[in-house]
Formats: structure tokens, sequence, C-alpha cells
């Protein structure tokens, strides 16, 4: 039986009834690799920001199968993200938390596929599967992202309480309506970002908070990738102590400003790129409309925002420089 991130609510208070005579669940961990772990961010900051309980960690794959936490076990929460279900280091470690008693939680495009075995539950999320995602014909509010946001705020909500509750889930029932807004202010910008950085060898991506993790997957999954360019996401925090050096004139950094508790961070970054750099891309949140989400929750939204842009861009770049997102070298190609 698969489930949608609407079930999230039934699905946390029956791991909760279960937990209960095992002690109740003290941590909850987010397990996947490449844009599946990154896709998992914003999850990680909310209980990090939200939670004095539940202990919670964002961990890559492989490495939660060669170095487990040492509390990982009948008081945990896993959840898993694991886009077509056949990534081997995430089928180990569903595998490994049904091993040790823990409630696992699969999020998945598809809901056949060798993961599903070792779930608990199998939350089947929203996709645009059309080429180069260009369509935006989705629920962006059932999404991959949108549905690990919702395990932490149901498992907050059903244990220490929530006081943003409802404040979070209005701003989910707006996410479709500004992602499309914004993936059609930026489609005339993403032809002249194309144009400028089509015979670049690198760029840059630079984000902070929650949504963070968009900047770390725009970098490693597109522009690496699916582009073959050099690229390195810089946290705006990290930035000032060692990356703004590199900070010259041709060099060219796509920066988030993201609405919320860190736009300072990014603002201070953005300030020194403009006086010292001259070849800057910025998304800014506040331009792209989500600021119509409440300040006590707009954080935790801003990655679904940004990521859902940058496929505007990314199709744009590809026509450009000639290269076709799906191109390999490696990938699905050869032994690794």
């Amino acid at each position: 039986m698969s489930y949608t991130g609407s079930d999230m609510k039934s699905i946390i208070g029956e791991i909760l009834e279960k937990k209960k005579a095992d002690g109740g669940v003290k941590s909850l961990y987010f397990v996947g690799c490449g844009g599946s772990l990154g896709a998992l961010y914003p999850a990680k900051s909310f209980m990090e920001r939200e939670s004095a309980d539940i202990k919670c960690a964002l961990i890559s794959s492989n490495e939660f199968v060669h170095s487990t936490p040492k509390d990982f076990g009948k008081n945990s929460v896993i959840c898993l993200a694991c886009h077509k279900g056949n990534t081997p280091e995430t089928i180990a470690a569903a595998r490994l938390g049904k091993e040790k008693g823990a409630a696992v939680i699969i999020l998945t495009w598809l809901e056949q596929s060798e993961i599903v075995a070792y779930g608990d539950y199998v939350v089947c999320y929203a996709f645009d599967a059309s080429p180069d995602h260009l369509a935006g014909d989705i629920d962006y509010g059932q999404e991959k992202t949108v549905c690990a946001l919702l395990v932490a705020v149901e498992l907050l909500e059903q244990t220490s309480g929530y006081e943003n509750y409802d404040k979070f889930m209005a701003g989910r029932e707006m996410l479709t309506s500004v992602i499309r807004n914004a993936r059609a202010h930026v489609a005339k910008r993403a032809l002249a970002f194309a144009e400028e950085y089509k015979d670049d060898s690198i760029i840059y991506t630079m984000g902070s908070g929650a949504g963070y993790g968009a900047a770390y997957m725009e970098s490693i999954c597109i522009f690496m990738e699916m582009q073959w360019l050099d690229s390195s996401s810089i946290h705006t925090g990290e930035y000032f102590h060692g990356p703004f050096e590199i900070t010259d004139e041709n060099r060219p950094f796509m920066i988030q400003v993201s609405e919320g508790s860190t736009r300072p961070l990014d603002e201070r970054c953005l300030n020194f790129l403009r006086n010292y750099a001259k070849r800057i891309e910025v998304l800014d949140a506040k331009e792209l409309g989500l600021s119509v989400i409440d300040p006590a929750v707009v954080d935790y939204f801003n990655h679904s925002l940004f990521n859902n842009v940058y496929p505007i861009y990314n199709h744009a770049l590809a026509e450009a420089r000639k290269h076709p997102l799906p191109t390999r070298r490696y990938m699905w190609k050869v032994e690794y």
C-alpha cells in the first residue's frame, strides 16, 4: 500500500502509537543521496530550529550504513528519499532501518521498486516528469521536499506541539501558485542567463538556511552532473571565511536570497558581490512572490521555490550550450 503527503498525519500518528511500548520516538533521520539528499535539507532545518526534544540528522545513505549513529534503533524514525527506488546505498540504509527496528518511511516517485520492500510506509510524491521539468502542472505541495517536511511537522505537532502548524499548512496550500508565477516571471531572464553563461566552464551557487539544499542540488546535479561544469555550492554564512577570495569580475555566481531568518546572510554576500563581481544571477524569494506565506514559516518554503524555478534556467542553458540535460558520461553507463 502506498500513501501521499496528505496521509502523513495518520502515518505519524500510527508510528507514535506503535512506539509507545518502546519509550516513544527519540530520533529522526533523513537519509538519501545526491538530489534526494538535498531535497531533505528543509526538513532537517525545520527540526533543528523547532524541536527541542527529538534528535534529528541529515546523512548521506552510504555514510549512514557505514557509520551508523549509535542511538539509531527502535526509538527512531528514518525517512529515506529514493526517486526511482533503485539506489543501492539508499536501499541498504532502508534495509538497516528494518533490521534495527526503526520506523521506515520511504519517499519515492515509483510505487513499484526494489526499495519499497523495506518500507513500513511508502509515500509516493508528485514529480514533474515532463522533458526538462518544464510543464509545471503538478501540485508542488505534494513534492518530495514538502513530503519530508510533513514528516517533521507532523512528528513535532503530535509530540511537543507546533504553534505554527496551521500557518505551515496554509503556506503549503499557497506553494503551487507561488511557484508557477515565479517560473513565468524568470522566463525571459533565464534566456539571457543562458546566453551570458553558455561558454563558461564554472558557475558557483550560493544560498543559506532551509533553502541551502536547493543551491547544493543545482551545483552537483545540474551544473556538474548534467552540464559537466565545475561548480561548488557556497553557504552564504561561510562565504567570508575563505571562498570570497576567489571573487573577481569574470567568475559567475548564482545566489539565492531567501525570505525569512537567514536573509541577512544572503544580502551581505550580495552586497559584496555587487562591489567586486560583475557576473551575478540573483534569485530573490521576495521578488519571486514567496512573501505571501506567513513569516513564521516562510523559511521552510524557500527550497521548493528555488528548486522549481531552476528548471527554467537549466533548460535554457542546456539549449544554449547544445548539451541536453539527460547526457551522461558515467552515470548508469559504467560500473561504479
